[in-house]
């Protein structure tokens, strides 16, 4: 197998940073290019149920390190990104699926298209609608003993209840999240992903709606040596690894 050392080096070089040097600024358009790369990252249903908010006024990363337990990974940075989930979007998102779609077989009678055309457009016309239409969350458990029902017979997918919906769409987020941090890494820029923080403040600085969820805080900044906390530690690959 061949190798690729640019993404081994950025996954080597990749760690998370607790103190930024104040000193060295970074480059906001190569943040940016960095969050576009973060679009790349696989998503599930391609819904892309998410925004980044790319922070670069100190006023307000000010607010936002506070709003972070004042970590020094958040007081120190230089920029932050915050990554949200938009779930709430599942409407506008599918419905922008199904343009792209039409765009790509054509805009034609629906009897004009193949099979292969049908099902990819009944998947978010009539499936997705299904997995994410919710009430109170009675819809998703309803749904959810249905598919526990049918799956002593065959194979059946199960995440229907609105809390299954909510890991999907944070899943996806996070892939994202590394995508970006790995796009970063190849720039010799650090970054330090937070979950500890007070996520409704988070909310409330930025005036994100109700139903957005923030998935983590992304500090970016050039690391100071002490910034680095020791020697990586991780648990021996071969209590992890398991081969079938």
């Amino acid at each position: 197998m061949e190798n690729n050392t640019s993404i081994e080096n950025a996954i080597e070089y990749r760690r998370s940073v607790r103190v930024y040097d104040q000193t060295k600024e970074i480059d906001t358009e190569t943040v940016k290019k960095c969050i576009q790369q973060a679009t790349l990252a696989p998503t599930s249903s391609n819904m892309q149920l998410w925004e980044f908010h790319h922070i670069t006024s100190q006023k307000i990363i000010d607010q936002l390190a506070v709003a972070c337990l004042n970590q020094n990974a958040a007081k120190t940075a230089k920029q932050l990104v915050i990554v949200v989930v938009r779930k709430d979007l599942w409407k506008k998102r599918a419905k922008a699926n199904i343009e792209q779609l039409i765009k790509t077989f054509g805009n034609k009678p629906k009897s004009d298209y193949s099979s292969r055309e049908k099902f990819a457009l009944n998947y978010y016309q009539k499936l997705i609608p299904f997995i994410y239409t919710d009430f109170l969350g009675i819809l998703g458990c309803l749904k959810y003993g249905v598919s526990w029902l049918t799956g002593f017979f065959k194979p059946s997918y199960r995440q229907l209840r609105n809390s299954d919906m909510r890991i999907v769409a944070h899943k996806s987020a996070g892939l994202a999240a590394q995508t970006f941090m790995l796009s970063m890494a190849a720039q010799k820029y650090d970054t330090c992903p937070m979950e500890g923080a007070d996520t409704i403040r988070i909310k409330k600085i930025l005036n994100l709606p109700f139903g957005s969820e923030i998935n983590m805080v992304i500090s970016c900044g050039i690391k100071k040596p002490e910034g680095v906390y020791g020697e990586r530690f991780r648990i021996p690959f071969e209590e992890v690894y398991k081969q079938w």
